[in-house]
């Protein structure tokens, strides 16, 4: 006698539910780690640019080039400040997919477990099945040699 689980297509169904959601979270991470690298070239465009800055001052310049220069350091800090935000918010949606994963999980393991004792009450019935066999047969051969 095989032993087949009444509820198999829920556990299928929340184990692929769980592998769905691992998906969309790696994809979270990788749009976090894009943006996360976005800022750092960002962070480092103005560190470059402060240096030129920097060295523009030390020598002959005409100020409108230092006003120039300033200007594009106040731009690439709005694009900083900006890039921030839009890293806050992959954050938040790692955040919310892996809490959404934590969920699956947890889903895919109670619809395991309830599996798991599922099988364990039909193994103990089959055993118990035939250990009733077992008496059945010794008892008949008691009877027939009484």
């Amino acid at each position: 006698m095989r032993f087949r689980y009444a509820f198999q297509k829920i556990v299928d169904l929340k184990e692929n539910e769980k592998t769905q959601a691992e998906w969309v979270l790696s994809e979270a991470i990788g749009q976090m780690r894009k943006e996360e690298s976005k800022l750092s070239e960002l962070q480092q465009s103005k560190t470059d640019i402060q240096e030129q800055l920097h060295e523009a001052s030390g020598r002959r310049t005409t100020v409108s080039n230092l006003m120039l220069l300033q200007s594009y350091v106040d731009h690439i800090e709005g694009r900083i400040q900006a890039k921030h935000r839009d890293v806050q918010q992959a954050r938040g949606v790692v955040q919310l997919r892996q809490d959404d994963l934590n969920g699956k999980m947890l889903e895919e393991k109670v619809w395991n477990k309830a599996k798991e004792k599922a099988y364990q009450r039909f193994t103990a019935d089959l055993l118990k099945r035939e250990q009733d066999q077992l008496d059945e047969m010794a008892t008949n051969r008691y009877k027939r040699l009484s």
